[in-house]
């Protein structure tokens, strides 16, 4: 059974968007709203090391 892939509040997807799009100047807890978000999506355990 595959597993279902993690998703993003709708709230903190328009955050990030907002962000990227350079709408919004993020404050330091949408900062880490946005950096929480990010790793708890990561299905990677680790750092991967590139060559």
């Amino acid at each position: 059974m595959p597993t279902p892939k993690k998703q993003t509040s709708p709230k903190v997807s328009t955050l990030a968007s907002n962000v990227l799009a350079g709408r919004v100047t993020p404050t330091k807890a949408q900062i880490a709203t946005l950096a929480g978000a990010a790793l708890s999506n990561d299905e990677t355990k680790g750092q991967v090391r590139h060559r």
